[in-house]
């Protein structure tokens, strides 16, 4: 189903094949570390395997999840944190590195600012590449860890999520939304009207279905959802500051507005800047710091099916 396949895109992936990674992470989620009863277990199902993070954009969460994930599954990592740390600060393009680095490893993790970098340089990869964020595409293994999220809060089959911020830049969005179109989720969006989703994405979502709303107002929805899934108006994705001055700050989820529907479940891609008060982070209903461990996992369900174990 996976051997030795790219994951680029979740467009890629039918239902029944999330399915078998989301499985697979419940399985191996024993080996995941933090605490409990998974504390200090590691597996050898990859002890010997490589993976090679080449990272050309700042990440804690996605760059350290995979690091873990390799090392709890027995597997070893080489890294490159940032473009200023490899031969791209002397002018080395990048199907050269990825002809290069794919010599080195048995699979590569790439986060890269140019949109459509994984998928070219899967052309050119002699090992599995996974795309960890490509500009404003795609963010597959994100897109996996919040179905995983939204699956142990039992919610996967009976969903209604609001996708809140920016839905024009937001590759996290892009993918989830692509991914719960296969589950007969209802779609709320939230944004301003600068930063609605894309036309295409939105044209895609309907022609496979999608029951989709949109708003630029988060009271409209908010009692009608039982997920809100925040994400930054991200600055550095605006190509005019004066723009981004704008639409900064429009939206704040405050222990309040959660009142309104006290059974809201609330996710966020992290980082998170001003657009959650603090006071929520203390709360039942928030999720995602839960929701970045589960990176851990659902990284290593992803690691471990492409590299046949």
């Amino acid at each position: 189903m996976f051997t030795r396949r790219h994951i680029i895109s979740t467009r890629d992936f039918t239902r029944e094949e999330i399915d078998h990674i989301l499985n697979r992470a419940e399985e191996l989620e024993i080996y995941a570390g933090g605490v409990g009863k998974g504390a200090g277990r590691k597996s050898d199902l990859l002890e010997g395997k490589i993976l090679a993070n080449l990272f050309y954009e700042p990440s804690t969460r996605t760059r350290l999840s995979f690091e873990v994930a390799m090392k709890r599954l027995g597997g070893e990592v080489i890294n490159v944190s940032s473009p200023e740390t490899s031969s791209a600060a002397k002018g080395e393009n990048l199907v050269d590195t990825i002809k290069v680095v794919s010599k080195y490893c048995d699979i590569i993790a790439l986060r890269h600012p140019k949109e459509g970098a994984s998928r070219m340089a899967a052309s050119f990869s002699s090992v599995p590449i996974i795309n960890a964020g490509d500009g404003a595409g795609q963010h597959p293994t994100q897109t996996l860890l919040d179905l995983y999220t939204i699956k142990k809060e039992n919610l996967l089959d009976k969903l209604k999520i609001a996708l809140i911020g920016d839905l024009k830049y937001g590759r996290t969005v892009h993918s989830l939304a692509y991914a719960l179109s296969l589950y007969g989720a209802k779609l709320f969006f939230v944004s301003p009207e600068a930063l609605n989703m894309p036309e295409e994405i939105k044209m895609d979502l309907k022609e496979a279905g999608a029951d989709i709303f949109e708003s630029t107002d988060i009271k409209e929805v908010i009692k009608d959802v039982n997920v809100l899934y925040l994400t930054r108006i991200q600055r550095e994705r605006f190509p005019d500051q004066t723009e981004y001055n704008k639409v900064a700050g429009t939206y704040r989820i405050t222990t309040e507005l959660i009142r309104e529907n006290e059974g809201v479940v609330i996710m966020h891609p992290l980082p998170k800047i001003d657009e959650i008060d603090a006071e929520v982070d203390q709360m039942e209903n928030a999720r995602y710091f839960t929701q970045a461990f589960y990176g851990i996992p659902v990284r290593m369900a992803v690691l471990s099916i492409l590299l046949e174990r």
